[in-house]
């Protein structure tokens, strides 16, 4: 898994690539421990037009991401699924949580 942060104003992409699973729990907490502290930031954008997989942990990580954020008083966002991520997305019902564009 392959992150990369950007930032544009307040908002912080985290733009992720390849397999999203317990491999990449790591990677991931650390790339949004760096952003969530940022007072200029109220939006983390997390990107997954280029996600291959996704697992039930990619799940418990972005919901633990979602509390986290909800506790700095920023929010999270889920943009670009492909088809097949979408639909996982949506059999969790993720958009009761997230804004999913």
């Amino acid at each position: 898994m392959d992150i990369k942060s950007t930032t544009n104003g307040s908002v912080a992409t985290l733009k992720m690539n390849g397999r999203f699973d317990f491999s990449a729990h790591k990677f991931f907490k650390a790339a949004y421990d760096q952003l969530l502290p940022q007072k200029d930031i109220s939006l983390l954008e997390i990107n997954l037009a280029d996600v291959t997989y996704m697992d039930s942990s990619a799940l418990g990580m972005l919901l633990l991401l979602h509390e986290r954020a909800q506790a700095e008083g920023k929010k999270v966002e889920l943009s670009r699924a492909n088809s097949t991520v979408k639909q996982i997305l949506d059999i969790a019902n993720f958009g009761k949580l997230f804004t999913i564009r």
